[in-house]
């Protein structure tokens, strides 16, 4: 069984920020397969179940706030006994223009906390992520920039990011070879 966590910060006033581009995504994406979230307190997550093709893959969206995604994400592996190559984490990138795509089979959390947080739960940086680029303003300080909420044109931008995650997750489910995912869908 594949698992796939969209990172972000539960509640309404996080709705449409920067932060929230994993949310987001895994919100297309259960959209598309007309599935739905439901919270479970034991694991600090909100799950949704999705079967394509009869390949089972679970949706997850840790409530546990970004710096804090790992224990979420540790609790739903161990639950549900997936392997950590059976993962793939979507969040934004602060360092990629607004709406690029990014695909990797692993690497290091860099600056952003859901990501640390996680390798530290997991104790490890092998698995596989979409970073979805958020671009870094000049001027703002980034803690005000990635809660700062998409103004119309960016959101349109995004829904169209959103709408390639969603397909790198479909083929994701079904094991399609992640190197072939990855170069079809990470964009320039």
């Amino acid at each position: 069984m594949k698992l796939i966590i969209g990172l972000g910060n539960p509640g309404s006033q996080y709705a449409n920020t920067r932060h929230n581009a994993g949310f987001m995504a895994i919100d297309a994406f259960a959209e598309k397969h007309n599935v739905e979230f439901a919270f479970d307190p034991h694991l600090k997550g909100a799950i949704a179940k999705v079967n394509l093709d009869g390949h089972k893959a679970l949706l997850l969206k840790p409530m546990t706030y970004m710096n804090l995604s790992g224990e979420s994400v540790q609790a739903v592996m161990q639950y549900y006994k997936i392997d950590i190559d059976d993962i793939l984490v979507i969040s934004d990138d602060l360092d990629s223009r607004l709406g690029r795509v990014r695909l990797r089979a692993k690497g290091t959390p860099g600056g952003h906390n859901g990501h640390k947080n996680i390798s530290m739960h997991l104790k490890s940086d092998e698995y596989k992520r979409i970073k979805i680029g958020i671009d870094r303003s000049d001027v703002i300080p980034v803690i005000d920039w990635v809660l700062k909420k998409f103004n119309e044109e960016e959101l349109a931008i995004m829904k169209k990011a959103c709408e390639d995650v969603t397909f790198a997750i479909e083929d994701f489910i079904l094991e399609l070879d992640f190197v072939k995912i990855s170069s079809k869908y990470s964009t320039k």
